[in-house]
């Protein structure tokens, strides 16, 4: 597709939409063509990939599932020609394991659908902006001597809005997860705000505060990974499937062990139920053994569950869960954080 005409102002960026549904590549790149970017359409990898040998692209936004060849394949055959090309992946809510997947192999963002266009402007927009910063940063590098006075306070903002742009597709990622259970809606955000708000008060510093952010954002993860017939059960558990629920520590390790930027958030993961006592899952680490940062997000992440409505329970009173956390100091909770937890009132934020 060609730019529309008239547009006052126009970008050289140029933008292939790969999905097989004709309607969807039609009315994306006539939004996309408003914006002002030039538009390629395929209407699969095989003949998105073919676009890709011939010419040269800013962006691609692609669909997964499609016939020939899907958008993981094409992902994977892209960064292997190009590993700095941005790849854009819409999926229906049912493929997310599969988005999670291409999240490991480099793409960008992913959007599930159906997909406001507004949402994917805006994703589009910040991947092209993290391109330019990311050239940007390339070339300070290749001319450091003499620009390192000038350009120190830039590439500073850069770093902060690249961060900025990681985050917030932990983010999408992380309420991905909470909409696998209607119950926990935004679960991961306010275990993330009281989790923060109790390590600032610790004395953490901003990198462990960073790591911690990341940590609790992706602290349920390996529930992508749990059947949604047990996640959303109107009753109460059976032991079997209470069983199968705590599997979800370990199989958020195995989603994360293979992205190198999350290795050092992995025992966050991997023992936010461990118990302080030592009877939590699932390694039974007791006391100091248990990360710090684990024995932080294992606070938040209780008291929000017990102040969340539930299919066999109402909304418990926030008198009755603190007395049930105080029940529980020194057994599930570190008593150092639960103190802190109590007397800053961080469960008000």
């Amino acid at each position: 597709m060609k730019p529309m005409e008239g547009a006052l102002t126009l970008r050289e960026d140029q933008i292939l939409i790969v999905d097989d549904e004709e309607v969807i590549r039609t009315v994306l790149a006539k939004r996309l063509e408003k914006e002002g970017y030039s538009c390629t359409t395929a209407q699969n990898g095989k003949v998105a990939l073919a676009h890709f040998y011939k010419n040269t692209f800013s962006l691609i936004i692609s669909d997964i599932k499609m016939p020939e060849m899907d958008g993981v394949e094409l992902l994977q055959k892209v960064k292997a020609v190009d590993p700095k090309m941005k790849m854009i992946m819409v999926t229906a809510y049912p493929e997310i394991d599969l988005a999670v997947n291409a999240m490991r192999l480099g793409a960008y963002d992913f959007i599930i659908k159906p997909a406001d266009l507004d949402l994917i402007v805006i994703s589009v927009k910040k991947a092209l902006e993290s391109k330019r910063l990311e050239e940007e940063i390339e070339a300070y590098h290749n001319r450091m001597e003499e620009l390192v006075e000038e350009r120190t306070a830039r590439l500073q903002q850069a770093y902060r809005i690249l961060k900025k742009s990681h985050i917030d597709s932990v983010k999408v990622l992380a309420e991905a997860i909470d909409a696998k259970d209607p119950y926990t809606r935004g679960h991961s955000d306010r275990v993330k705000r009281m989790s923060l708000a109790i390590a600032r008060e610790m004395g953490f510093s901003e990198e462990k505060l960073e790591n911690l952010e990341y940590g609790a954002l992706l602290h349920d993860i390996g529930k992508i990974g749990i059947k949604d017939e047990v996640l959303r059960k109107q009753t109460p558990l059976s032991a079997e499937e209470y069983q199968y629920i705590r599997e979800h520590p370990l199989i958020g390790v195995k989603i994360l062990e293979g992205v190198e930027f999350f290795k050092d958030k992995i025992p966050m993961i991997r023992h936010h139920h461990e118990h302080y006592d030592g009877s939590g899952y699932p390694d039974g680490l007791a006391g100091e053994a248990i990360p710090s940062e684990a024995r932080i997000i294992s606070l938040p992440d209780a008291f929000d569950a017990m102040t969340s409505a539930r299919p066999h329970r109402g909304i418990m009173p926030l008198q009755d869960v603190l007395a049930e956390l105080e029940r529980h100091k020194g057994k599930q909770f570190d008593p150092q954080i639960l103190e802190i937890f109590q007397q800053k009132k961080i469960y008000k934020l």
